[in-house]
């Protein structure tokens, strides 16, 4: 690899880490094609230790509220944990329609059946259609239009 391949890569390794913080994002896996027996193949991710820091920060304000603690921590784990929750199987953007200004593929409390695609998750410029898991009702629609998502975090509820 010369000197000028390696200053690129380390260029690109560093807007991989920018995007990651600017999307909030754990984790990002890339693979660049230079020639047939010369790649890169960079995996960036980020460690989630600022995630104890913020009960800390929150507790400060716990014994004024107490009521409000409780209620807050338990409402994220709530859909992750749900039966019926559908889970993205990548990291990516989400979007609700086929395309600006098409109607939504779902809504809540609409019936569908397996196969049926729920939203599109973008990933590296490809638009994936997520399939229904399985036939039911949309209880909860728990991303928004052109959100990040992670894998395995919560899309949709389904009963």
């Amino acid at each position: 690899m010369t000197k000028t391949n390696h200053e690129a890569d380390v260029a690109f390794i560093e807007a991989l880490a920018k995007l990651l913080r600017e999307n909030d994002l754990t984790e990002l896996q890339v693979k660049r094609e230079y020639g047939e027996d010369d790649s890169l193949n960079v995996r960036v991710s980020r460690m989630t230790h600022p995630a104890p820091e913020q009960p800390a920060a929150i507790a400060a304000p716990a014994p004024t509220a107490p009521a409000a603690a409780p209620a807050a921590p338990s409402t994220p784990e709530d859909p992750a944990s749900h039966p019926g929750a559908v889970t993205s199987p990548m990291v990516g953007t989400v979007y609700m329609q086929a395309e600006p200004g098409a109607p939504a593929f779902i809504s809540v409390g609409q019936q569908i059946n397996e196969g049926d695609t729920l939203l599109i998750v973008e990933a590296m410029k490809t638009m994936n259609h997520i399939p229904a898991p399985r036939s039911g009702t949309v209880k909860r629609i728990l991303v928004e239009d052109g959100a990040p998502v992670e894998y395995g975090a919560p899309l949709v509820i389904l009963e």
